[in-house]
């Protein structure tokens, strides 16, 4: 038996936007820096970053903080577990910051 969401125009659209393939970044902090300073980069070189140790790290898709998390060891990899979901009012201003108004990245 098959679904009648999928058979119906809207179903099969929605469908296809579930499948794309969306790039996800798990940002721990940033800094400025000079390119004098980038030059003097070097193996065992530390940059100190703009956020406190033990803040959340900011997981984004397309560049729009959607959630936050902690980071943790998998095996032999890191990943993140999500503590918080941000709500759709806030990821929308986040998208509203992108397009021009100066919040961007």
């Amino acid at each position: 038996m098959s679904d009648p969401k999928s058979e119906r125009p809207e179903g099969a659209a929605l469908e296809r936007v579930l499948d794309l393939p969306l790039e996800i970044h798990v940002e721990l902090g940033r800094r400025r820096v000079r390119i004098a300073e980038l030059l003097t980069l070097g193996p065992g070189s530390v940059l100190e970053l703009d956020v406190a140790a033990g803040t959340p790290l900011s997981i984004l898709a397309n560049r729009v903080v959607i959630a936050h998390g902690e980071a943790v060891v998998v095996g032999e990899r890191y990943g993140v577990r999500v503590t918080d979901i941000v709500s759709q009012k806030e990821r929308v201003r986040g998208l509203g910051a992108l397009g021009g108004g100066g919040g961007g990245l």
